[in-house]
């Protein structure tokens, strides 16, 4: 085993970057090549089916059956011309990945041969076995059909030789199987809730979009390395690993030079991203040594997370032509960094308004001021579920840690913001009513761009904070599938600017004039949702005392974090803004327990066979080695010498015996907590069972191994250590 790993690790060191293809053309030139965006509909589209199909998407409307086959045809001979051969539909099931069946572009002729065929009916629904995709009991195992819908607002890509169609996926009984539909359900409900109180400030307003900017952190290893750990091939971590001397202590790699190699991988990936309209914009080394970023300009909320989940497959493939493996796992590596997806998120009207931003006249500063303290209401009310939806196996081993925001929810303002907000709550209305005033106190509202523009910090242990024109959602995880944030969050919003412009309503009937009733109601949601503020530093204890205090959920094991799903407050959120139904909430965390108790069980299994059939052999071989040296110390040295001379060794020796000790007796424990486990017919109880039961006994394993590692001899030790893992050049 010492002999495969110096040969992985000279290998992986001596690795040189591969030349990279780069386009003759800039890169408009080839953006969007494998795309079929509105040019490529132009181009292959009859006048009146392009009319109906770009007037279908814009105005959120379905597409009419008989304009489905003029599309399906021009679809078919672009995707012809740029060398497709089969099509599918592309598709998010609860496995947190994406999902697709390949069919050939043929049918028979009726003369003994083929012809190429792609219709309307094949474009919108096609029927894929579902019956192996979690379903949290929605279905019976018996029972395959499933549907898959075209989602016309979000454009079908070609990657590799196929045509990938976007599509929402439904059970037999339309229940969703899937994170797009109820993504696109919550993105239709905020929609018309900001867009109702929107026109209260612009009556012209048709439309509120939300928009997504996600920054996905990752890490690159050598493929040689990845080979050589069985534990990052099978659970995407490092179930034991002693932490490097030197790590991330220096913060030299944070925005350091980026190897060439690495720079190679990532202009390899950008040209690929650019070709599928992917927007990638941003790229940088992170804080942890083979730690990087990629982020994208933002875009509409749907077609960012479906340009996410397609980077995620397409970042795996480039990093392989380069002889990488990249982990998105949220903490691959303990005691350094782990990585996440922040989310910066926002909404903006159709009229080019940005919702979140300062305006420049008092009626854009109160629109301004309105929109921030209902999202402040919305996540106060709601920070438990918006926990549960960034939660699972693997983000709970980032969240919490001291480089990462903690498993608890708050929002960060920033001073000038938080001072606007106070002197609101604290003001009354005939104080703030010359709110075109250059002059006087700083509570005029329209001051607000003067003192605030650029001179918002960011709060890195903040999980919620905002940053000036957006909110940016710090705790998502980097496998995560960025629909399940953006589910929660857009209808929480939702539902909170119905029941606002509910209350305008009712005041404005009553005779109130409409500005004083919007600076109650904003004033009474900054009172209510005062304990969501927090601007301090989120990682300190004395913050988590203060957050159980205020009544935040402060709750830290998984399976019970997964029970704000299904608090009534969520089940009547979802219900009335019409994303999820109560049954499809229960359905959906069957899953999230099942899928836990699968990713804790994998590891254990991993790691137990790691211990005994890797480590413990290993540690006894060199012990032996230890105890035949004190051996012959002693028969060939007087007693006194000896032991003098052995001492060292002895005390090697039992520090050995006493941490293998500890492992295998661990392991047996370990097994048996997990027997037990899987006895538990419930989900969430068999849950609770692995996290309680079985994780501990992992931690307890790895410390006794990473001490061996310190112990055992370096050319002797089975596995590529930290120090050969992170520091590839």
């Amino acid at each position: 085993m010492s002999s495969l790993r110096f040969k992985v690790v000279d290998e992986a060191f001596n690795r040189k970057a591969d030349p990279v293809q780069i386009p003759a053309e800039r890169p408009e030139k080839y953006y969007g090549k494998y795309v079929f965006n509105r040019q490529k509909m132009f181009e292959y589209l009859p006048a009146e089916t392009f009319e109906a199909l770009t007037a279908a998407i814009d105005n959120k409307e379905p597409l009419p059956r008989n304009v489905a086959d003029s599309v399906a045809e021009g679809m078919k001979r672009w995707a012809i011309d740029n060398g497709a051969r089969h099509y599918t539909h592309w598709f998010q099931p609860l496995t947190e990945t994406t999902a697709e069946k390949h069919d050939a572009f043929v049918d028979h002729d009726g003369k003994g041969g083929v012809v190429e065929n792609f219709n309307g009916k094949l474009l919108v629904q096609q029927e894929p076995d579902a019956s192996s995709f979690p379903n949290g009991g929605i279905r019976n195992t018996f029972e395959a059909r499933g549907y898959s819908a075209w989602d016309i607002s979000s454009p079908a890509f070609i990657m590799g030789n196929t045509l990938c169609i976007p599509t929402i996926f439904i059970s037999y009984t339309g229940d969703s199987l899937d994170y797009k539909t109820p993504l696109l359900r919550a993105l239709n409900a905020v929609d018309r809730a900001a867009t109702a109180v929107a026109r209260l400030f612009d009556p012209e307003v048709k439309h509120v979009k939300s928009y997504l900017g996600w920054e996905q952190e990752y890490f690159l290893v050598d493929e040689a390395l990845y080979s050589a750990r069985p534990d990052l091939m099978l659970t995407g971590r490092t179930l034991m690993g002693h932490e490097s001397a030197k790590n991330q202590q220096l913060d030299d790699h944070y925005f350091g030079a980026i190897p060439s190699r690495v720079e190679a991988f990532m202009l390899d990936l950008e040209i690929e991203c650019h070709k599928l309209g992917i927007p990638a914009k941003t790229r940088h080394n992170e804080v942890a040594p083979n730690q990087f970023e990629l982020a994208p300009i933002f875009e509409e909320t749907n077609l960012a997370n479906d340009h996410n989940l397609l980077l995620m497959s397409l970042i795996a493939e480039v990093a392989r032509r380069h002889h990488f493996r990249v982990l998105l796992h949220e903490k691959p590596f303990a005691g350094i960094n782990g990585s996440g997806k922040h989310n910066n998120w926002s909404l903006g009207t159709d009229r080019g308004v940005l919702l979140f931003a300062p305006g420049k006249t008092p009626q854009q500063n109160l629109q301004f001021i309105t929109f921030v303290v209902n999202v402040m209401a919305a996540v106060h009310r709601h920070n438990a579920l918006l926990k549960a939806s960034i939660m699972s196996a693997t983000n709970a081993h980032r969240l919490g840690a001291n480089e990462a925001p903690p498993a608890i929810i708050s929002i960060f303002t920033g001073s000038q913001l938080a001072d606007i907000l106070s002197r609101i709550a604290t003001s009354s209305n005939d104080e703030l009513t010359d709110l075109n005033s250059k002059e006087g106190l700083r509570l005029n509202v329209s001051q607000i761009p003067e003192i605030m523009l650029d001179n918002t910090d960011r709060n890195r242990t903040s999980p919620f904070a905002f940053t000036g024109n957006r909110f940016e959602f710090r705790a998502v995880g980097s496998t995560a599938n960025c629909a399940s944030a953006m589910i929660a969050l857009n209808a929480a919003v939702a539902e909170q600017l119905i029941e606002f412009k509910s209350n305008i309503d009712r005041r404005t009937a009553g005779g109130e004039n409409l500005r004083h009733a919007l600076l109650e109601e904003i004033r009474s949601l900054i009172h209510a949702s005062e304990a969501i503020h927090f601007d301090g530093n989120g990682y300190s204890d004395e913050w988590k005392t203060e957050a159980a205090r205020r009544g935040l959920d402060c709750e830290t094991s998984v399976p019970v974090i997964f029970d704000a799903y299904l608090r009534q407050s969520s089940i009547d959120m979802f219900r009335t803004t019409g994303v999820m139904t109560q049954v499809e909430l229960a359905a959906r965390n069957e899953v999230k327990w099942e899928m836990y108790t699968k990713k804790v069980q994998i590891e254990a299994r991993v790691l137990g066979d790691l211990a005994l059939n890797h480590i413990l052999p290993v540690a006894i071989r060199y012990q032996s080695i230890l105890l035949d040296n004190v051996n012959k110390i002693n028969a060939v040295f007087p007693a006194d010498t000896a032991a003098s001379m052995s001492a060292s060794e002895l005390a090697t020796i039992e520090d050995i015996s006493r941490h293998t000790g500890a492992i295998k007796a661990e392991v047996e424990r370990m097994v048996d907590a997990r027997r037990e486990a899987n006895r538990i017919e419930s989900e969430r109880e068999k849950a609770l069972a692995y996290h309680d039961n079985v994780v501990p006994s992992m931690d307890v394993i790895r410390y006794h191994i990473d001490k061996l590692e310190l112990m055992v001899d370096n050319e002797m030790w089975p596995l590529p250590k930290y120090r050969e893992l992170l520091f590839i050049r």
